[in-house]
């Protein structure tokens, strides 16, 4: 699922690369494991199976990750991938012979399976610092917890140390996967919130904008209309204006200024 949608988007995102490419040295370390163990055949099949799907996630991430991304990964693939298992397998070959070949085999992968379960320990603290679990696929974390339990409880029958110890840490840091997922499932992480904050702020802002304009609008539409509606009033006639002037003038008179302005008969 995680993958399918890195090739929907074309993009790898913030999804991290480490877990498959050291499940893909895990796996294949373990094949070579079973390979040399009598009674290995569910380990075979089991990792070989593994070995190939993780081949593929390696490669797919290759293609859509970032520039800056894609060279650090390839180099982390160049350096474990090829390099460490190709030295590994040589060695073992060349310098160890009967049991010692699967005793040094074993050892190295119980430890690489340690850092298998280990590795999204990034990403946990991701989780925790986001409080999101949107980089975090369920999915993987729920079948690692899986996978742990069932070869912890496969190593305890068969009396299997090297396939025991890893498992059973494993278990454990499975454990704590799902409960993070648990508390920050529902919890949207503070960039997310952040980008909702600024689109209602901003959105706010507009409609506080626009509405202020529109307000603006309709004074200038009242002011322009008393304006016109002055203008329209009808002028004062003159002789009208003249008579007016001369009995406002008439009214302020004082009665001896007034006696004096009668006429004489």
């Amino acid at each position: 699922k995680t993958f399918w949608w890195v090739v929907k988007k074309k993009s790898t995102e913030n999804y991290k690369g480490v877990p498959y490419i050291t499940t893909f040295l895990s796996t294949s370390l373990w094949t070579f494991y079973g390979i040399m163990n009598p009674y290995g055949l569910l380990v075979v099949t089991v990792n070989g199976a593994g070995a190939i799907f993780q081949l593929i996630y390696v490669i797919l991430f290759l293609v859509y990750a970032p520039k800056d991304k894609k060279v650090k990964t390839a180099k982390l693939v160049a350096i474990l991938d090829v390099g460490f298992l190709g030295a590994v397998i040589a060695v073992t070959l060349l310098a160890f012979h009967g049991t010692m070949r699967l005793t040094f085999v074993g050892i190295i992968c119980a430890g690489l399976t340690i850092g298998m379960y280990a590795s999204p320990l990034s990403v946990m603290r991701t989780v925790i610092k986001t409080k999101s679990v949107e980089y975090m696929p369920f999915l993987l974390s729920f079948f690692l917890f899986l996978n742990a339990g069932v070869w912890s409880a496969y190593a305890l029958l068969v009396k299997d140390i090297y396939i025991g110890v890893p498992n059973a840490i494993g278990f454990i840091l499975g454990s704590a996967q799902l409960i993070l997922y648990l508390m920050y499932n529902n919890k949207k992480s503070a960039e997310a919130i952040e980008e909702e904050e600024e689109e209602e702020g901003g959105g706010g802002s507009a409609h506080l904008v626009k509405g202020g304009i529109e307000m603006h609008s309709v004074e200038d539409n009242l002011t322009n209309r008393s304006l016109n509606k002055w203008k329209s009033l009808p002028k004062p006639n003159f002789s009208r204006q003249h008579s007016m002037q001369k009995i406002i003038k008439t009214l302020s008179l004082t009665p001896y200024e007034l006696q004096s302005s009668w006429p004489l008969h």
